[in-house]
């Protein structure tokens, strides 16, 4: 059973390979936040909003995709940075698109700015918004976006 109206809203966070390298891999790409900062700020914004987050990082696609399909139920919608996956995986873009919920894609870096490989999404044609290239902010103007689409 999905949550209904009258419920606090609830949204899943999902974070793709190489994310809990934050802060130490690429720092002049990615900057030095860490996954935990992420997170710690992501819970900061939530609060301040009024809804709650569930977390998961993996790096193996399954287990992304496995995750997203057991926290449909309980969550409204999605916050995704798949990472890498963003340009290969059809089979994340598959499940994002199955479980019927919004969801909002978001990177750190301005990915239109990097390597041509990076410059294709397969997730966001189906995304309700995406958000790149202001580091750790991008996933709190993802969140804002979210919870505002389910407002409006």
């Amino acid at each position: 059973m999905s949550p209904t109206d009258s419920e606090r809203r609830r949204f899943g966070v999902l974070h793709g390979p190489n994310l809990q390298l934050l802060g130490t891999r690429e720092p002049e790409v990615y900057g030095r936040a860490t996954l935990d900062d992420v997170n710690g700020a992501l819970r900061d914004l939530a609060a301040e909003l009024g809804v709650d987050l569930d977390f998961f990082q993996s790096n193996h696609e399954g287990a992304l995709v496995d995750w997203l399909v057991e926290a449909t139920p309980r969550v409204n919608g999605f916050l995704v940075n798949a990472a890498g996956l963003t340009h290969t995986s059809v089979v994340l873009r598959d499940a994002l698109v199955g479980v019927g919920h919004p969801f909002v894609e978001v990177h750190m870096s301005n990915t239109a700015a990097r390597e041509p490989f990076r410059h294709r999404s397969l997730l966001a044609d189906r995304a309700a918004g995406v958000v790149y290239g202001f580091g750790l902010e991008s996933y709190l103007l993802g969140l804002r976006g979210l919870v505002a689409r389910f407002r409006s």
